[in-house]
């Protein structure tokens, strides 16, 4: 369960943010054609790209530490998310400055017309600024933002709260048969690794103020910082920028973290079917994917656009929803992070239509394993994937998103340059063997829930 945490950013008139969007489109389809990233390491050993965008006067920025839910203990699963929750929820007095509690700092933030906020994911802990860049403001902006990284309140009276109304949440979320679907096919695919932890009530009740202080500190540090910005900045503005955010933080070089091992691959395959009384039954069947880094990234990306990715065009959709009418969805998609990500074939049908269903979504993998793709199968997809890619970076934010991920997994920085001659020199070949190699029909997780004879 990822906490996403931010703070207000007021609005901006319509037509503004009309001309703002138009900018942004532009600036995004100047960048297709070569998106110089510059690349530099700090004497803190926080390592920075910068994206210039010069079209309007905003800056976003990625913080990204080696912080999330991978390194959480199996007994304090959630320690994270709920980190990043309560990082939000006031800052310390900082010499002259005076102490916010939770209120305070979203007025400050609204005050200054900018956002920022922390969450967590399976491979990372992040922080995203996002803010005007009037100087006056954007100094001020820079300043809050590094109290709020490095000082955080963490009242014992908030976290308590918080803590409540999490446990409320996820006894709701348990009520829906998806979550239980969900739950049961994590922990089926990852077992005792920590992407398959859950945040539990009993995981929260461990979770004390000290252990959210102890995490913060050991994880939010300088030399491990991975610092990402796309805007009106240029690199001397942007490596000040980045040496006041982490000014606060404690120097010094970095202790490397404890290995995190590789997710184990399946051996059998495991069915699960849990009973539960709902209109539709909810199905996923899958097992340990790749990891980003893996060479056949993108033979993945483009055979799993066939198979099930590419929505009323694959194949998934032709056999299970058009020719059987057995789902309104189904779709299919790998998950790589830092270890191996789950793939997964995720659908919905009546429920006693399920085990049909399953079926023949089983048949259709096992099908496309051995055989790989057609030709024009392989053309269309290309076609649209080459076609779509000026959407992947239309956007400041998305930009942001795309050069930290390259960060995160060390791709290559000219990786969005390189992207549609990636993905246009994928073979016929290529894919088949690349889905015998990760793809084992014959061990796969298969999860049903709300499923009837």
């Amino acid at each position: 369960m990822t906490l996403p945490v931010s703070t207000p950013q007021r609005r901006l008139p319509l037509a503004r943010r009309a001309g703002l969007a138009l900018a942004l489109l532009l600036a995004a389809v100047a960048a297709q054609a070569a998106l110089p990233i510059q690349h530099w390491t700090q004497p803190s050993g926080a390592r920075v790209a910068l994206v210039e965008s010069p079209a309007i006067p905003m800056l976003d920025v990625q913080i990204d530490f080696d912080a999330g839910s991978r390194r959480d203990p199996a007994r304090q699963a959630g320690l994270a998310s709920v980190s990043a929750l309560m990082s939000a929820r006031g800052v310390q007095a900082h010499g002259s400055a005076p102490a916010f509690d939770e209120n305070a700092l979203s007025e400050a933030w609204a005050d200054l017309g900018a956002s920022f906020g922390g969450s967590a994911s399976s491979d990372r802990l992040t922080f995203g600024l996002r803010t005007l860049t009037e100087p006056d403001l954007l100094d001020r902006a820079v300043a809050l933002a590094a109290r709020q990284l490095a000082e955080p309140a963490l009242p014992e009276a908030v976290w308590r709260r918080e803590r409540e109304r999490l446990v409320a949440s996820l006894k709701e979320e348990d009520t829906r048969p998806g979550t239980q679907a969900a739950k049961a096919f994590a922990r089926a695919v990852y077992g005792d690794h920590p992407y398959g932890y859950e945040m539990s009530a009993a995981t929260l009740a461990t979770i004390q103020v000290s252990d959210l202080r102890s995490y913060l500190k050991r994880s939010v540090r300088a030399c491990d910082a991975r610092v990402s910005l796309v805007g009106a900045v240029n690199r001397e503005q942007a490596d000040a920028l980045v040496s006041r955010l982490l000014a606060l933080l404690p120097a010094g070089p970095c202790q490397p973290q404890p290995a995190v091992p590789q997710v184990a691959p399946l051996t059998q395959a495991e069915t699960l079917s849990l009973p539960f009384d709902s209109a539709q039954a909810h199905v996923f069947i899958g097992q340990p994917g790749i990891r980003r880094a893996d060479p056949d990234y993108f033979a993945l990306l483009v055979g799993n656009y066939i198979l099930g990715g590419g929505g009323f065009v694959s194949r998934l959709t032709s056999e299970v929803r058009e020719k059987r009418g057995l789902s309104y969805s189904v779709y299919s998609y790998f998950a790589p992070g830092l270890h191996a990500g789950a793939f997964t074939i995720g659908l919905q049908t009546r429920p006693d239509q399920a085990a049909e269903a399953v079926k023949v979504a089983r048949e259709v993998l096992s099908r496309y394993v051995a055989e790989g793709p057609t030709e024009a199968e392989l053309k269309a997809a290309k076609d649209n994937l080459v076609g779509g890619f000026a959407l992947r970076i239309d956007s400041n934010k998305k930009l942001l998103d795309n050069v930290a991920n390259m960060a995160l997994h060390e791709l290559p920085w000219d990786y969005l340059d390189t992207w549609t001659q990636q993905v246009d020199k994928v073979s016929v070949q290529d894919i088949r063997a690349a889905f015998e190699r990760h793809v084992q029909p014959d061990r796969l997780v298969t999860v049903t829930v709300g499923a009837r004879p």
